[in-house]
């Protein structure tokens, strides 16, 4: 391998399989004006469920960064994997022989989607292992091979009964896919260091074996349009493995690829994610809430458990956590994809779908907050987090879990007059407050005060 090229590992953006994510002066605002629309529209969604599922779900372990020797320090702990490199791959590249997951209903997944208040679906298409959720024609590591044993049943192709699935319920869809494909030979070749000493680039320099680059880059290219010609409306197209970028030798031609998508969907979205430039029309900071609010539209990637994949006897988070979380993102202007991995039979996690269908409970009483909103000035402060809509502004007071309901709480908004002030819930009613320099006196009423301590108290706030 050359060396120069070898040294691109130590310079990646990504710790541990986290990703990082671009700065707010490399987004590019579009010149087209329908795409101007449909980034207005995405930052009207807030809450998009995130997927991540394939065959590694069945030894709960990390999606595909397992196979990386420069990961193997972070990826493979926990389980006794074959210390030869190329043996383990080779198990771990036929785990799609056993993977049958027979319990997979895509419609029940949809309606859980609905009932919890999410607008839209990021589904791995293809993660960096290669295995496809589609029936592609250009690979057989694919859910419909014949030696994949779910291929016979009726939900065989998963994207395509998912997608329709969703879309059905009103949800829109991103294609989440990886530039990075660690199973097809034209990325890792056999015979260059593929075996023992991989990193999650490719196998050779593209510069030294131009051929083989422009293989990939026709088998790249192929499964895109693919997704986009035979899937139905994709509104998004998510594209994962920033290292494969022309500023690091690995130039897919994204932009020809890219237009010639929009020729049929000329409303996609496009996510060259941690890349900047035109074709990262939103940025994806991952398991993280930037420090400060950003103008510009952008979608925090954070799971519900500790992983994105499937993790047995995983620990998720409250939901009150995670509405903290979606309040704290809407308020620094961005959305949440909040991350489910599914287990290995096809099912959702139980402790998943209780915390969906709680976010489903308190959204449908504060939607109204959450949705169709934009940033607002504080934005947020202390336990205050602040959006608004045309005429009013939405105030969260977020609670720690047991915290005692105070009588009185003063909101620090002074950026306009307030006129009238609404305490949102189940009994909703107007309330008694003074608008002062420091900010809008509330006395709580009776009611508010009553039972558990709530996630949050959210005021309707009429300038």
């Amino acid at each position: 391998m050359n060396p120069k090229f070898e040294e691109q590992k130590h310079s990646e953006e990504v710790e541990s399989g986290v990703h990082n994510y671009s700065r707010e002066q490399e987004w590019v605002k579009p010149e087209d004006p329908l795409l101007l629309e449909r980034l207005e529209w995405f930052q009207d969604q807030k809450l998009g469920l995130m997927i991540h599922w394939g065959p590694y779900s069945q030894l709960g372990i990390v999606e595909s960064w397992a196979l990386s020797d420069a990961d193997a320090h972070w990826s493979r702990r926990g389980i006794d994997w074959e210390k030869d490199g190329e043996e383990f791959k080779r198990q771990y590249f036929n785990l799609y022989k056993t993977f049958n997951p027979i319990r997979f209903q895509p419609e029940v997944w949809a309606d859980l989607a609905a009932e919890a208040g999410f607008k839209y679906l990021i589904f791995t298409t293809k993660h960096h292992d290669g295995f496809c959720m589609w029936d592609t024609h250009v690979t057989d590591y694919k859910i419909t091979s014949p030696e994949c044993p779910f291929h016979t049943h009726k939900y065989a192709d998963v994207c395509k009964n998912l997608f329709n699935a969703f879309r059905s319920r009103g949800l829109a869809i991103a294609a989440y896919f990886s530039k990075a494909d660690w199973h097809t030979p034209y990325y890792w070749a056999p015979g260059m260091a593929r075996g023992r000493h991989m990193w999650r680039g490719p196998s050779y320099d593209p510069k030294e074996y131009p051929w083989l680059w422009e293989q990939f880059i026709k088998f790249t290219h192929a499964q895109i349009m693919e997704l986009i010609s035979r899937y139905g409306q994709i509104d998004i197209l998510w594209l994962d493995a920033g290292w494969v970028c022309a500023r690091n030798g690995q130039d897919i031609r994204l932009g020809e690829i890219v237009e010639k998508a929009r020729r049929l969907q000329p409303w996609l979205i496009v996510v060259d994610r941690t890349v900047g430039g035109p074709y990262e029309n939103y940025l994806t900071p991952e398991q993280t809430i930037p420090p400060k609010p950003m103008n510009v539209p952008w979608e925090s990637c954070i799971t519900m458990g500790t992983s994105f994949s499937f993790s047995y006897e995983d620990d998720y988070k409250s939901t009150r956590q995670i509405i903290h979380i979606l309040i704290e993102i809407i308020s620094k202007g961005g959305n949440l994809a909040l991350n489910v991995g599914p287990q290995p039979d096809g099912r959702l996690p139980r402790g998943a779908i209780s915390r969906m269908k709680e976010m489903g409970e308190w959204l449908k009483i504060y939607g109204e907050a959450v949705y169709g909103t934009r940033m607002c000035p504080p934005y947020i402060q202390g336990k205050f987090a602040f959006t608004k809509k045309n005429d009013t502004v939405y105030s969260f007071y977020l609670y720690d879990e047991d915290e005692i309901i105070k009588d009185e709480l003063v909101i620090p908004y002074t950026d306009k007059k307030i006129t009238y002030v609404e305490l949102m819930g189940t009994q909703g009613s107007r309330v008694d407050f003074k608008q002062t320099e420091n900010g809008v006196y509330i006395k709580l009423p009776e009611w508010a005060k009553k039972g558990k301590t709530p996630i949050a108290h959210v005021f309707k706030m009429k300038l």
